[in-house]
Protein backbone atom coordinates (compact mmCIF):
# COMPACT_ATOMS: atom_id res chain seq x y z
CA UNK A 1 0.00 0.00 0.00
CA UNK A 2 0.98 3.95 -0.57
CA UNK A 3 1.53 5.80 2.50
CA UNK A 4 2.10 9.06 3.71
CA UNK A 5 3.70 10.13 6.71
CA UNK A 6 3.35 13.89 7.92
CA UNK A 7 6.05 14.20 10.65
CA UNK A 8 9.63 13.17 10.94
CA UNK A 9 9.61 13.30 15.19
CA UNK A 10 10.57 10.28 17.02
CA UNK A 11 7.01 8.52 16.34
CA UNK A 12 6.86 9.46 12.77
CA UNK A 13 9.88 8.20 11.41
CA UNK A 14 9.50 5.18 13.33
CA UNK A 15 5.85 4.62 11.54
CA UNK A 16 7.14 5.15 8.66
CA UNK A 17 10.45 2.83 8.80
CA UNK A 18 7.93 0.22 10.07
CA UNK A 19 5.82 0.70 7.22
CA UNK A 20 8.63 0.42 5.01
CA UNK A 21 10.35 -2.50 6.14
CA UNK A 22 6.78 -4.26 6.02
CA UNK A 23 7.08 -3.77 2.06
CA UNK A 24 4.66 -0.75 1.34
CA UNK A 25 5.52 2.13 -0.47
CA UNK A 26 6.31 5.31 2.05
CA UNK A 27 6.88 8.14 1.76
CA UNK A 28 8.16 10.96 4.73
CA UNK A 29 7.29 14.58 4.59
CA UNK A 30 10.17 16.61 6.50
CA UNK A 31 9.85 20.22 7.63
CA UNK A 32 13.40 21.17 8.12
CA UNK A 33 16.21 20.65 4.83
CA UNK A 34 18.71 19.99 7.10
CA UNK A 35 16.77 16.83 8.55
CA UNK A 36 15.90 15.96 5.26
CA UNK A 37 19.79 16.04 3.75
CA UNK A 38 20.55 14.12 6.53
CA UNK A 39 18.08 11.43 6.05
CA UNK A 40 18.83 11.39 2.60
CA UNK A 41 22.83 11.25 2.94
CA UNK A 42 23.19 8.95 6.06
CA UNK A 43 19.54 7.02 6.04
CA UNK A 44 19.06 8.13 9.82
CA UNK A 45 17.34 10.73 11.80
CA UNK A 46 19.64 11.56 14.00
CA UNK A 47 17.41 14.50 15.68
CA UNK A 48 14.74 12.60 17.18
CA UNK A 49 15.35 8.71 16.77
CA UNK A 50 19.51 8.65 16.87
CA UNK A 51 21.01 4.73 16.15
CA UNK A 52 17.82 3.55 13.96
CA UNK A 53 18.96 2.98 10.17
CA UNK A 54 16.26 3.68 7.93
CA UNK A 55 14.72 1.05 5.60
CA UNK A 56 16.41 2.22 1.97
CA UNK A 57 12.93 1.56 0.51
CA UNK A 58 11.58 5.14 2.61
CA UNK A 59 11.40 7.75 0.85
CA UNK A 60 11.47 11.23 2.27
CA UNK A 61 10.69 14.93 1.05
CA UNK A 62 9.89 18.41 1.83
CA UNK A 63 8.00 18.89 -1.11
CA UNK A 64 4.13 18.20 0.39
CA UNK A 65 2.44 17.43 -3.52
CA UNK A 66 5.52 15.10 -4.35
CA UNK A 67 4.70 13.43 -0.95
CA UNK A 68 0.79 13.34 -1.19
CA UNK A 69 0.55 12.02 -4.98
CA UNK A 70 -1.18 8.89 -5.13
CA UNK A 71 -1.06 8.05 -1.72
CA UNK A 72 -3.49 5.47 -0.08
CA UNK A 73 -3.34 6.37 3.55
CA UNK A 74 -1.96 9.25 5.03
CA UNK A 75 -0.35 9.20 8.44
CA UNK A 76 -0.64 12.34 10.51
CA UNK A 77 2.10 12.24 12.91
CA UNK A 78 2.94 16.28 14.29
CA UNK A 79 2.26 17.92 17.24
CA UNK A 80 -1.16 18.31 18.28
CA UNK A 81 -0.98 21.82 18.73
CA UNK A 82 0.10 22.31 15.12
CA UNK A 83 -2.11 19.42 13.36
CA UNK A 84 -4.60 22.23 11.82
CA UNK A 85 -2.24 24.40 10.76
CA UNK A 86 -0.32 22.07 8.52
CA UNK A 87 -3.68 20.32 7.08
CA UNK A 88 -4.67 23.32 6.24
CA UNK A 89 -1.84 23.93 4.21
CA UNK A 90 -1.39 20.58 2.88
CA UNK A 91 -5.61 20.14 2.03
CA UNK A 92 -4.53 21.30 -1.88
CA UNK A 93 -2.58 18.64 -2.66
CA UNK A 94 -5.02 15.69 -1.03
CA UNK A 95 -7.57 14.26 -2.17
CA UNK A 96 -10.82 13.72 -1.79
CA UNK A 97 -12.41 11.44 0.59
CA UNK A 98 -8.47 11.25 2.01
CA UNK A 99 -8.04 8.35 4.71
CA UNK A 100 -6.46 10.26 7.70
CA UNK A 101 -4.53 8.17 10.95
CA UNK A 102 -3.91 10.39 13.45
CA UNK A 103 -1.14 9.14 15.46
CA UNK A 104 -0.98 12.26 18.16
CA UNK A 105 -2.19 12.61 21.11
CA UNK A 106 -3.57 15.81 22.21
CA UNK A 107 -6.29 18.27 22.90
CA UNK A 108 -6.21 21.56 21.18
CA UNK A 109 -5.90 24.97 22.70
CA UNK A 110 -8.05 27.21 22.68
CA UNK A 111 -10.99 25.52 20.70
CA UNK A 112 -10.83 22.58 22.92
CA UNK A 113 -11.16 20.15 20.09
CA UNK A 114 -10.08 16.39 19.79
CA UNK A 115 -7.50 15.44 17.34
CA UNK A 116 -10.30 13.63 15.21
CA UNK A 117 -12.42 16.94 15.69
CA UNK A 118 -9.72 18.92 14.17
CA UNK A 119 -8.98 16.68 11.19
CA UNK A 120 -12.89 17.00 10.52
CA UNK A 121 -13.27 20.70 10.61
CA UNK A 122 -9.70 21.33 8.89
CA UNK A 123 -10.43 18.92 6.11
CA UNK A 124 -14.23 19.85 5.90
CA UNK A 125 -14.33 20.47 2.28
CA UNK A 126 -12.67 17.03 1.44
CA UNK A 127 -14.79 14.77 3.92
CA UNK A 128 -11.86 12.89 5.50
CA UNK A 129 -12.68 9.38 6.46
CA UNK A 130 -10.03 9.32 9.27
CA UNK A 131 -8.78 6.56 12.48
CA UNK A 132 -6.99 7.22 15.76
CA UNK A 133 -4.10 5.54 16.15
CA UNK A 134 -3.21 4.88 20.30
CA UNK A 135 -1.66 2.76 22.94
CA UNK A 136 1.31 2.15 25.03
CA UNK A 137 4.16 2.36 22.24
CA UNK A 138 7.86 4.12 22.69
CA UNK A 139 8.76 4.67 19.78
CA UNK A 140 12.14 3.67 20.36
CA UNK A 141 10.98 -0.06 21.42
CA UNK A 142 8.65 -0.30 18.01
CA UNK A 143 12.16 0.85 16.12
CA UNK A 144 13.82 -1.73 17.34
CA UNK A 145 10.96 -4.08 16.55
CA UNK A 146 9.92 -5.31 20.47
CA UNK A 147 6.13 -6.91 20.68
CA UNK A 148 3.76 -3.74 20.52
CA UNK A 149 0.24 -3.68 20.90
CA UNK A 150 -2.14 -0.68 19.82
CA UNK A 151 -5.31 0.26 19.23
CA UNK A 152 -7.01 2.01 16.33
CA UNK A 153 -10.06 3.60 17.05
CA UNK A 154 -12.02 3.71 13.40
CA UNK A 155 -16.11 4.46 13.45
CA UNK A 156 -15.90 2.95 9.84
CA UNK A 157 -15.99 -0.92 10.88
CA UNK A 158 -14.93 -2.02 7.02
CA UNK A 159 -12.25 1.29 6.52
CA UNK A 160 -10.74 0.03 9.95
CA UNK A 161 -10.37 -3.68 8.93
CA UNK A 162 -8.31 -2.36 5.98
CA UNK A 163 -6.02 -0.34 8.12
CA UNK A 164 -5.75 -3.08 10.91
CA UNK A 165 -4.13 -5.26 8.17
CA UNK A 166 -1.82 -2.73 6.79
CA UNK A 167 -0.37 -1.47 9.57
CA UNK A 168 0.25 -4.71 11.86
CA UNK A 169 3.16 -6.80 11.36
CA UNK A 170 4.59 -9.55 13.11
CA UNK A 171 5.94 -7.02 16.21
CA UNK A 172 3.17 -4.54 16.05
CA UNK A 173 -0.30 -6.01 16.42
CA UNK A 174 -3.25 -3.38 15.87
CA UNK A 175 -6.72 -3.86 17.86
CA UNK A 176 -9.89 -2.44 15.81
CA UNK A 177 -12.48 0.05 17.85
CA UNK A 178 -15.16 1.53 16.70
CA UNK A 179 -15.20 4.25 19.33
CA UNK A 180 -12.41 6.49 18.12
CA UNK A 181 -13.67 9.28 20.64
CA UNK A 182 -12.25 6.69 23.67
CA UNK A 183 -9.27 6.01 21.77
CA UNK A 184 -8.39 9.47 21.67
CA UNK A 185 -8.82 11.23 25.13
CA UNK A 186 -7.53 8.01 26.14
CA UNK A 187 -4.19 9.08 24.46
CA UNK A 188 -4.12 12.64 24.75
CA UNK A 189 -5.39 12.63 29.08
CA UNK A 190 -2.68 9.87 30.07
CA UNK A 191 -0.02 12.21 29.14
CA UNK A 192 -1.43 14.50 32.61
CA UNK A 193 -1.43 12.01 34.64
CA UNK A 194 2.01 10.55 33.74
CA UNK A 195 3.31 14.36 35.17
CA UNK A 196 1.46 13.54 38.16
CA UNK A 197 3.03 10.19 38.57
CA UNK A 198 6.70 11.77 37.64
CA UNK A 199 6.04 14.63 40.64
CA UNK A 200 5.10 12.01 42.74
CA UNK A 201 8.60 10.03 41.92
CA UNK A 202 10.64 13.48 42.24
CA UNK A 203 9.15 13.83 45.65
CA UNK A 204 10.70 10.64 46.38
CA UNK A 205 6.75 9.14 47.18
CA UNK A 206 6.64 5.11 46.80
CA UNK A 207 5.15 2.52 44.65
CA UNK A 208 1.67 3.45 46.81
CA UNK A 209 1.47 6.94 45.55
CA UNK A 210 2.45 6.11 42.04
CA UNK A 211 -0.89 3.34 41.75
CA UNK A 212 -3.02 5.33 43.45
CA UNK A 213 -2.55 8.02 40.75
CA UNK A 214 -2.90 5.68 37.87
CA UNK A 215 -6.15 3.96 39.25
CA UNK A 216 -7.64 7.40 40.27
CA UNK A 217 -6.22 8.78 37.01
CA UNK A 218 -8.10 6.24 35.28
CA UNK A 219 -11.47 6.87 36.74
CA UNK A 220 -10.45 10.85 35.99
CA UNK A 221 -10.62 9.73 32.02
CA UNK A 222 -13.26 7.84 31.95
CA UNK A 223 -15.41 10.28 34.09
CA UNK A 224 -14.54 12.77 31.28
CA UNK A 225 -14.58 10.51 28.44
CA UNK A 226 -18.39 9.71 29.38
CA UNK A 227 -18.96 13.22 29.06
CA UNK A 228 -17.71 13.82 25.75
CA UNK A 229 -19.59 10.56 24.72
CA UNK A 230 -17.06 8.05 24.60
CA UNK A 231 -17.65 4.26 26.07
CA UNK A 232 -16.23 4.24 29.19
CA UNK A 233 -15.40 0.69 28.67
CA UNK A 234 -12.69 1.85 25.93
CA UNK A 235 -10.58 3.27 28.53
CA UNK A 236 -9.83 -0.37 30.28
CA UNK A 237 -7.91 -1.17 26.71
CA UNK A 238 -4.71 -0.52 25.43
CA UNK A 239 -5.10 3.14 24.58
CA UNK A 240 -6.46 3.57 28.37
CA UNK A 241 -5.27 1.52 30.81
CA UNK A 242 -1.86 0.51 28.77
CA UNK A 243 -1.28 3.66 27.78
CA UNK A 244 -1.91 4.74 31.11
CA UNK A 245 0.57 2.31 33.21
CA UNK A 246 2.88 3.02 30.04
CA UNK A 247 3.33 6.40 30.71
CA UNK A 248 3.34 6.72 34.26
CA UNK A 249 5.75 4.26 34.56
CA UNK A 250 8.49 3.95 31.97
CA UNK A 251 11.75 5.74 31.88
CA UNK A 252 11.12 6.84 28.25
CA UNK A 253 8.11 9.01 29.04
CA UNK A 254 9.15 12.54 28.41
CA UNK A 255 6.19 13.44 30.40
CA UNK A 256 6.85 11.87 33.54
CA UNK A 257 10.21 12.86 33.33
CA UNK A 258 8.60 16.63 33.36
CA UNK A 259 6.85 15.60 36.10
CA UNK A 260 9.66 13.91 37.92
CA UNK A 261 11.81 17.16 37.34
CA UNK A 262 9.29 19.49 38.65
CA UNK A 263 8.93 17.22 42.08
CA UNK A 264 12.74 17.47 42.13
CA UNK A 265 12.43 21.23 42.14
CA UNK A 266 12.87 22.54 38.71
CA UNK A 267 11.41 24.91 36.49
CA UNK A 268 8.92 24.02 34.32
CA UNK A 269 10.30 26.69 31.67
CA UNK A 270 13.94 25.28 32.36
CA UNK A 271 12.54 21.48 31.94
CA UNK A 272 10.70 22.83 28.41
CA UNK A 273 14.06 24.64 27.62
CA UNK A 274 16.09 21.48 27.74
CA UNK A 275 13.38 18.92 25.91
CA UNK A 276 14.17 18.94 22.65
CA UNK A 277 10.73 16.40 21.87
CA UNK A 278 7.66 17.81 22.93
CA UNK A 279 5.61 16.57 25.96
CA UNK A 280 1.79 16.81 24.80
CA UNK A 281 0.86 16.72 28.04
CA UNK A 282 1.74 20.11 29.48
CA UNK A 283 -0.06 21.74 26.98
CA UNK A 284 -3.12 19.30 27.33
CA UNK A 285 -3.10 19.91 30.87
CA UNK A 286 -4.60 23.51 30.07
CA UNK A 287 -7.10 21.82 27.66
CA UNK A 288 -8.24 19.43 29.85
CA UNK A 289 -8.60 21.70 32.42
CA UNK A 290 -10.79 24.01 30.57
CA UNK A 291 -12.64 21.14 28.96
CA UNK A 292 -13.67 19.80 32.64
CA UNK A 293 -14.27 23.54 33.95
CA UNK A 294 -16.75 24.05 31.15
CA UNK A 295 -18.78 20.55 31.17
CA UNK A 296 -18.25 20.79 34.95
CA UNK A 297 -16.34 17.59 35.25
CA UNK A 298 -14.40 16.80 38.31
CA UNK A 299 -10.72 16.76 37.46
CA UNK A 300 -8.88 16.55 40.53
CA UNK A 301 -5.33 15.15 39.49
CA UNK A 302 -5.77 17.62 36.58
CA UNK A 303 -7.04 20.51 38.27
CA UNK A 304 -3.58 20.00 40.61
CA UNK A 305 -1.34 19.42 37.62
CA UNK A 306 -2.49 22.30 36.30
CA UNK A 307 -1.91 24.64 39.34
CA UNK A 308 1.89 23.01 39.25
CA UNK A 309 2.64 23.41 35.67
CA UNK A 310 0.69 27.15 35.17
CA UNK A 311 0.34 28.68 38.77
CA UNK A 312 3.72 27.81 40.21
CA UNK A 313 1.93 25.73 42.92
CA UNK A 314 4.47 23.71 45.20
CA UNK A 315 4.01 20.20 44.34
CA UNK A 316 4.08 19.10 47.72
CA UNK A 317 1.50 21.20 48.79
CA UNK A 318 -0.44 19.89 45.69
CA UNK A 319 -0.17 16.51 46.82
CA UNK A 320 -0.95 16.92 50.44
CA UNK A 321 -4.25 19.10 48.73
CA UNK A 322 -5.08 15.63 46.78
CA UNK A 323 -4.73 13.51 49.92
CA UNK A 324 -7.16 15.88 52.34
CA UNK A 325 -9.83 15.93 49.68
CA UNK A 326 -13.54 15.10 51.03
CA UNK A 327 -13.47 11.41 51.72
CA UNK A 328 -15.98 9.73 49.38
CA UNK A 329 -17.09 5.68 48.05
CA UNK A 330 -14.91 4.80 45.40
Amino acid sequence: MRFAVIGAGSWGTTLANMLAKNGHDVRLWVREQSLLSEIRTKGENSWYVPGMKLDPHLTASCDAPQVMGGVDYILVVVPSQFIRGVLAGMVDYLPKKPVIVCASKGIELGSLATMSQVVAEALASLKPRFAMLSGPSFAFEVGHDMPTAVSLGCADRKLGKELQQALSSENFRVYTNPDYRGVELGGAIKNIIAIAAGISDGLGFGSNARAALITRGLAEMSRLGGAMGADPRTFMGLSGMGDLVLTCTGELSRNRQVGLRLGKGQKLLDILGQMKMVAEGVKTTEAVHDLGRKLSIELPITEQVYLVLYQGKDPAVAVRELMTRDLKSE
